[in-house]
């Protein structure tokens, strides 16, 4: 591409609009464009960038025997219904009606079409395996987009599903799309963990997350100083701190007063509890039931592990007005003791005595509870896991310390099983004519987030920095005076060489000072620069990688032999 009289800009100031690194320079670089909030347009160079992720992605599925086809957007709603996901996507489904009033939605993801799709080809056992992918755009209506491309609306994902006769077929199947995945995020020069992750919404036996390692990712990855353990903080088991006997004991527990302390950094402020002492309730919600979840006080409840305990989809934390009509009180003063909904507790607080509870009166606490003095109904759970890690934390596999990173998700596998096939009617006969469930995996990558990823792992104080492979051009050639004959006529004389060669160029012929046109080319990223300046009287150029500040001066005559020996590395 030439940039004299071409669609080219950039920003010289950070974007207002944007809340990261990577968004900030993608607008700033002329990648990406907001259009509303969550929903992007991808300019030229963004488009290309994406267009070279998916090539890979593409590459590595076809290795692997998976077929590529293309599904709509627009679905029927009746689908989503059918597999019982309809209301637990909720108001994150985009959903319209057309002039007949039959309802729509735009595809979040397309578990159950691949499923309805499948049934045309699978009538038995012999027709499997088979694996199917797209690269598509889904969209999601999130309550809160941020982070520019990591979390918006409408997005580029490739998803894959795998149909076998059994979990062994699956076991295979999984094996090689997890493969696949590694040598994708390795070719796209990720730095990126893989770990156990909540199943959620999707369902089936077993979840993995590839995360690409970066400060601003929005999940906690829970990673041990001793072995490779790797888990996402919302599927970490804990191990409780104190291993002796469960208690025993039963005492008289006091009523004190505690005017205006409501959280436990107060309460230890103020009465010198230290919280190896201190019990927390929460009142947590599940469709229209509520439960008591008790932890001590110096852990974080882990709703995810709720909603396994109880076999739901969600449990969120109860409104104020919820809890203060269920114990009585203000926020802050919840106990378990005298409690009329179903209490939960962590084993931890199993292993506590002589604690501290809130005593469902404002202003009030009890001391010297303990386990005995809960009050369980027949709902109630007693003994389970649900806080998050803390660092610090022991190992489940080795017994190592465990420390957090943050990470971005950018691809995720799964073994759905039996879930969509049963729901859907996804059946096939076997040797004895059985009528049995097609089993499935499912795989995904989010193509938007693995380069807001690389931006945000390889970006400098002078702009993007992308790996060769992904950068939408990998030699840029500035010419210092355009308006220098023997300049422009050697700078079109590589461009057009280059070009022959297959080799993704770019001219920057614009009428600008040098300085600009080099901040432009280190902003957007290009690997490799060649510069056509004074030095072309004696038959040099200068040649400069965006990851060195190293200048040289190379003979015209070797140029190009050096350009491709760069590429080729």
């Amino acid at each position: 591409m030439k940039l004299k009289n071409n669609f080219f800009f950039t920003l010289r100031e950070d974007s207002k609009d944007e809340d990261s690194l990577s968004g900030n320079l993608l607008v700033r670089a002329g990648y990406i464009k907001k259009t509303a909030s969550g929903i992007y347009t991808y300019l030229p160079l963004g488009f290309r960038a994406v267009k070279n992720i998916e090539r890979i992605v593409c590459e590595e599925m076809d290795a692997k025997g998976a077929l590529q086809l293309t599904m709509p957007s627009l679905l029927p709603i009746d689908v989503y219904e059918s597999s019982g996901r309809r209301e637990i996507f909720g108001k994150n489904m985009f959903s319209l009606k057309d002039r007949y009033e039959r309802e729509y939605a735009l595809g979040p993801t397309h578990e159950e079409m691949f499923a309805t799709i499948a049934k045309d080809s699978i009538k038995s056992y012999k027709d499997m395996p088979i694996c199917l992918y797209q690269v598509a755009t889904k969209y999601r209506d999130e309550t809160r987009p941020r982070y520019g491309l990591i979390r918006v609306r409408e997005f580029v994902m490739k998803d894959s599903y795998s149909f076998d006769k059994d979990l062994e077929g699956l076991d295979t199947a999984y094996s090689k799309m997890f493969n696949a995945y590694k040598r994708i995020f390795d070719r796209c020069h990720l730095n990126y963990k893989i770990v156990k992750a909540d199943t959620g919404a999707m369902g089936g036996l077993l979840s993995e997350e590839f995360q690409a390692i970066t400060d601003i990712g929005e999940d906690i990855l829970v990673l041990c100083d001793s072995c490779d353990y790797a888990s996402n903080i919302e599927v970490t088991p804990t191990l409780p701190a104190n291993k002796s006997e469960i208690s025993k004991k039963s005492s008289k527990y006091e009523l004190f007063s505690t005017p205006n302390v409501g959280s436990i950094k107060e309460f230890t402020k103020e009465y010198g509890f230290d919280t190896d002492h201190i019990v927390k309730t929460l009142i947590c919600k599940s469709d229209d039931n509520f439960y008591a979840c008790i932890v001590k006080g110096d852990r974080e409840l882990n709703l995810t592990k709720v909603a396994k305990l109880l076999k739901v989809s969600e449990v969120t934390l109860a409104e104020s007005k919820d809890v203060e009509k269920i114990t009585n009180a203000k926020v802050g003063f919840a106990g378990p003791i005298n409690l009329d909904i179903p209490i939960i507790v962590d084993e931890e607080v199993f292993y506590m005595e002589d604690f501290v509870v809130g005593a469902n009166k404002s202003d009030y606490h009890y001391k010297n509870v303990n386990i005995n003095d809960f009050k369980f109904t027949d709902d109630s759970i007693k003994n389970a896991d649900i806080k998050h890690v803390n660092e610090g934390d022991t190992c489940p596999t080795c017994g190592g310390k465990l420390h957090f990173k943050k990470g971005i998700e950018v691809g995720n596998t799964f073994k759905l099983g039996t879930k969509y096939s049963e729901s859907l009617g996804l059946y096939y006969s076997d040797q004895s004519n059985n009528q049995i469930p097609v089993v499935m995996g499912c795989y995904g990558i989010g193509i938007g987030r693995v380069l807001a990823a690389l931006v945000e792992q390889s970006s400098d104080e002078f702009g993007l920095n992308l790996p060769v492979n992904i950068a939408p051009y990998k030699v840029s050639i500035v010419v210092i005076n355009i308006n220098d004959e023997k300049q422009m006529e050697y700078a079109n004389d590589l461009y057009n060489k280059l070009h022959s060669f297959g080799i993704d160029v770019l001219l920057d012929d614009r009428d600008e000072r040098p300085g600009i046109k080099f901040k432009d080319m280190d902003l957007i990223g290009i690997p490799l620069r060649i510069t056509v300046g004074k030095k072309i009287n004696e038959n040099i150029v200068e040649y400069k990688l965006r990851s060195s500040n190293e200048n040289i001066d190379v003979n015209c005559e070797e140029i190009i032999n050096k350009i491709q020996t760069f590429l080729l590395r």
